[in-house]
């Protein structure tokens, strides 16, 4: 199967390599969709021809009609019936088909899905996952494209598998049965553009990566809706195991009065099989409360069971007697309600919102889309099978809907406030987003930031909150203290005294003084700097050492200042 997809997408590339051409060329997105639906259709139409070969060997040789024409008419028909397309017969139409035939389709087109989107390089030009630190606006962008692209994926697939499956309805059309056209080309659409959407979504990314395409809120509301649904198909699986395994003895007699033969038999049980998806959702049905019927008139819920002349299809056997049914069957109405108790928590769990009114409102809306899943369902499962009595069999699906949504609904809204409550309260409130990130920014510098000096003791809190106690003490000046200031004062202007002194007195003896020497001490008498150091040395006399706190930091205080200005 998959060597045959490689051969057609290997094949052009070695035609173009031979004459030349290096660079490796893709197909278009549609011509992949295109050779995906011929390959789905031909495959399918393959297993279905073999099997219906099977049984007209077995069977009498009117029942798929005159030859293998016949035959292959019959399996065209299988092929419609498997995406749910019905039948017009004389006197009525056939609408309950087997949704177990459904899987057949549905995992080839998944298969050819996956090779469409590899195809045509769907991961390479839009992959799942952006650097990290990429801006908001850009990851919507980026999410709306690959929505975009999936969608196109799903379209290239099932626009032609609908196309063919017209043709295939106007092949399959005989004396007896007239498929219908319109349903045909819908239900092929429908099926194709699903898996073939899901198909693309997989290769893109992983599962997980698919669920992040939708936002939050989505998100949380798709898998409440999962939980809920898959919850109670779960618990219906299980109440119709128990119900064939205490009916086997009226399910193996109907068997035998049909004697269809060993490669008959093999043929019933398979037909069994594909219908017990069908008797699934008839139980979802069953615990829902509105039931199912076999036929008008008839009735099979939790309140009772009303039944007349029923089909001789064995898997039937397993319906309950008629009659009042037992008070604690009721129970199982029980079931809806834990699924939507699990559903809110699920809701809560994966979007909290601080809205605390908010949670149980979104509760009710996983109600309503599960309700409308499983109304969905109900419609697929069940269908005419002829005229007459037999023109309602299986669940009402506006009855299923209703039901459903408002157990669902009611049990995931309570569920939803508690859990949400519960969580919000324990969280610890976050800032608001700009303010986390502007704090964020401002750690981050702050770490950058190395101090001069290691060893200073830091003051806690901001420095205007720190008190007397942690500043640093003020040390007391003693009188014994010696002044270092005023002896270093002193012995530099001592020198200075002495020098003058000295060159004075040198120039006497000499009696050397022309004009130069006295044009140098009349430029020295002028020198504003001199006149400055005479008139320091002048004040320092005046001036008091009023504290001294051994840091270097001197304080000094002229009392005469006033009276020289």
């Amino acid at each position: 199967m998959t060597a045959l997809f490689d051969q057609l997408r290997t094949a052009p590339r070695a035609v173009l390599n031979r004459l030349g051409d290096d660079e490796e060329t893709r197909r278009p997105l549609p011509v992949s969709g295109m050779l995906a639906a011929v390959w789905t259709l031909g495959v399918g139409l393959a297993v279905l021809t073999t099997l219906t070969l099977i049984g007209w060997m077995a069977a009498p040789r009117g029942a798929f009609g005159e030859g293998l024409p016949g035959v292959f008419r019959a399996a065209c028909q299988l092929w419609l019936a498997a995406h749910h397309a019905g039948f017009a017969i004389p006197g009525g139409r056939i609408g309950l088909l087997p949704l177990g035939l459904t899987i057949l389709p549905g995992a080839l087109l998944y298969r050819a899905g996956l090779w469409m989107a590899r195809d045509a390089d769907l991961r390479l030009r839009m992959p799942a996952r952006l650097p990290k630190g990429t801006p908001r606006d850009v990851e919507n962008a980026r999410r709306r494209a690959q929505l975009v692209l999936i969608a196109q994926a799903g379209i290239s697939l099932a626009a032609p598998y609908a196309l063919l499956a017209g043709v295939i309805a106007l092949v399959a059309r005989n004396e007896v049965t007239q498929p219908f056209l319109g349903e045909a080309l819908v239900s092929h659409f429908a099926l194709a553009f699903l898996t073939g959407s899901v198909a693309t979504a997989r290769t893109i990314g992983p599962w997980r990566s698919m669920l992040r395409l939708l936002p939050e809120r989505p998100r949380s509301l798709v898998a409440g809706t999962a939980v809920a649904l898959m919850s109670q198909l779960a618990a219906a699986a299980v109440l119709v195991v128990v119900a064939i395994v205490l009916n086997f003895g009226e399910i193996h007699a109907r068997s035998e009065m049909l004697s269809p033969g060993f490669v008959g038999g093999l043929l019933l049980i398979l037909l069994e099989g594909l219908y017990l998806l069908n008797a699934v959702i008839w139980g979802m049905a069953y615990i829902a409360g509105p039931g199912f019927a076999i036929g008008t008139g008839t009735l099979i819920a939790p309140t009772g069971v009303k039944l007349s002349v029923v089909p001789t299809l064995p898997l039937l056997g397993a319906l309950p007697a008629p009659g009042t049914a037992p008070a604690w069957l009721m129970a199982v109405i029980a079931v809806p309600f834990a699924a939507g108790a699990v559903a809110g928590v699920v809701m809560a769990r994966v979007a909290p919102t601080p809205m605390i009114e908010a949670a149980p409102l979104w509760g009710f809306v996983c109600g309503l889309s599960t309700g409308a899943m499983a109304g969905v369902l109900a419609a697929l499962s069940g269908g005419p099978l002829g005229g007459a009595r037999l023109s309602a069999v299986g669940p009402s699906p506006w009855e299923v809907a209703l039901s459903v949504t408002l157990e669902v609904g009611v049990a995931a809204g309570i569920s939803a406030g508690l859990a949400n409550w519960w969580l919000i309260s324990r969280r610890p409130v976050a800032a608001p987003e700009p303010v986390r990130k502007a704090g964020a920014a401002i750690t981050k510098a702050a770490r950058r930031v190395r101090p001069h000096d290691h060893g200073a003791r830091v003051l806690p809190g901001h420095w205007l909150d720190a008190t007397e106690a942690d500043t640093q003490p003020i040390p007391v000046i003693r009188d014994d203290w010696p002044d270092e200031h005023a002896a270093a004062a002193a012995e530099t202007f001592g020198r200075r005294k002495d020098s003058r002194r000295d060159s004075r007195r040198d120039g006497r003896k000499d009696g050397r003084k022309d004009g130069r020497k006295d044009a140098r001490k009349d430029a020295r008498k002028d020198d504003p700097r001199t006149a400055r150091e005479d008139g320091r040395e002048h004040d320092r006399k005046g001036i008091v050492d009023e504290s001294d706190d051994r840091g270097g930091h001197v304080i000094y205080m002229d009392p005469y200042a006033w009276d020289r200005d």
